[in-house]
């Protein structure tokens, strides 16, 4: 007997499980079948740099939703398993497993991978952070007094950096460019994050790239490109990631630094669409500027834009992107791009927490970036966000003034 055709979706998520549940939500009562590549339920991905490595207990994965839900929901979910090809004529996914799966229309949700570094290939002592698995192998290695060295000085390199030191480890950061955090955080902010980290001990060596990795029984010993030799119990490479867009290309869809997307989310072919971390897309608040983001937000408000859009819909994206990190006491919050702006404006908060306010040449809000203890700086990005998807120019003088709401901006 035939199998129904139905919607289906190509890795298990943040974005991917956005979508399933989304498409229920919007009334869609045919199959969805959502395929993953972990044996886990799928799992919250930001936690792993963070909690996952300091949490008291032992960790498990943080579940985006429980079993029931999915079977509340009847959403097929197939985990450890692999889609292998796609005919794109039949409308059939080809499994590892011989299955072979009907879609009336097709999600890519596949994410990224950490980008490798040819130099620590075939080392046993340096590893990546993607999964569940490799945090628990990382966690059980930052121990008091373990020699770690982190390769890339970005978000997921500097957590898990503050996460080493929690645990008591020794920690150096290799940064080939000339300062951490160099894509998307403003320097001002990149420097109070930079200054927390050496004030708990943590070495932070930029402008610095490897020659050599060599491994022997214990460590790894690196070679610098200034001379020097550290040597590491574990080097770990977080050197970005890289969209997971092999299927794509094998099924002749558009690709390019992810998967070619219109507004809507549709790929070359209208009846397959990518969302999340693969896909590069066109932001309508810059003017239709193609990017791909790496961020969980983004993930999810994608998963569902993209069901709706299977659904028809046609609506197109016009969210502004919003990233975040914690590292020790500090919360850093972007909304916008800040490499949009011409002129930045600073609003003091107190106690350390400070915005910075990033204005086109023509006075519009494109960007906002703060930093603070906690989530002091949250509810003023969030206003400022707003802002920005509004095509707000607000007056410099109030947005430097602390004492002049965001909000009565947002009003005016």
């Amino acid at each position: 007997m035939a199998m129904e055709r139905g919607m289906v979706i190509i890795g298990a998520g943040e974005c991917g499980v956005r979508a399933a549940f989304a498409l229920r939500e919007n009334g869609y009562g045919g199959p969805v079948t959502l395929i993953g590549t972990e044996k886990h339920l799928p799992y919250e991905r930001p936690p792993l740099s963070k909690e996952a490595m300091v949490s008291e207990d032992h960790p498990s994965p943080r579940t985006i939703a429980a079993e029931s839900l999915f079977n509340e929901k009847n959403i097929d979910f197939i985990g450890s398993s692999t889609a292998t090809s796609i005919d794109r004529g039949e409308k059939r996914v080809a499994l590892e497993d011989g299955r072979q799966i009907p879609y009336e229309r097709l999600l890519f949700a596949t994410g990224a991978i950490p980008r490798p570094l040819p130099l620590a290939a075939g080392s046993k002592h340096c590893t990546t952070l993607r999964s569940f698995e490799d945090a628990l192998a990382i966690r059980a290695r930052f121990q008091p007094g373990a020699r770690i060295v982190i390769v890339g000085g970005g978000f997921i390199g500097l957590e898990l950096a503050a996460s080493a030191r929690k645990r008591g480890a020794s920690v150096t950061v290799i940064e080939a460019q000339s300062r951490i955090m160099m894509r998307g955080v403003p320097e001002e902010i990149a420097k109070v994050i930079d200054t927390r980290h050496r004030d708990e001990g943590v070495t932070i060596l930029c402008d610095t790239g490897i020659v050599s990795f060599a491994d022997n029984a214990e460590n790894v010993a690196i070679t610098l490109s200034t001379g020097n030799v550290i040597v590491a119990d574990l080097a770990i490479i977080g050197i970005g990631a890289t969209p997971v867009t092999a299927l794509a290309e094998a099924s002749s869809l558009e690709t390019g630094n992810g998967i070619v997307v219109n507004d809507w989310l549709q790929t070359s072919d209208p009846d397959v669409y990518a969302a999340g971390d693969c896909c590069i897309f066109p932001l309508a608040v810059y003017g239709g500027r193609r990017v791909r983001l790496e961020a969980w937000r983004n993930a999810q408000e994608q998963g569902a834009l993209a069901a709706r859009n299977m659904l028809g819909a046609q609506e197109p994206h016009q969210a502004v992107p919003w990233f975040w990190s914690d590292q020790y006491e500090l919360g850093l919050q972007v909304a916008g791009l800040s490499d949009e702006g011409t002129q930045t404006i600073r609003r003091d908060l107190g106690d350390g927490a400070f915005i910075l306010f990033h204005l086109a040449a023509d006075g519009r809000l494109v960007a906002a970036s703060g930093i603070g203890p906690g989530n002091s700086v949250a509810k003023d990005i969030r206003l400022a966000e707003m802002l920005i998807a509004r095509g707000a120019t607000p007056d410099i003088a109030q947005l430097a003034a602390s004492d002049v709401k965001l909000k009565s901006l947002l009003a005016a």
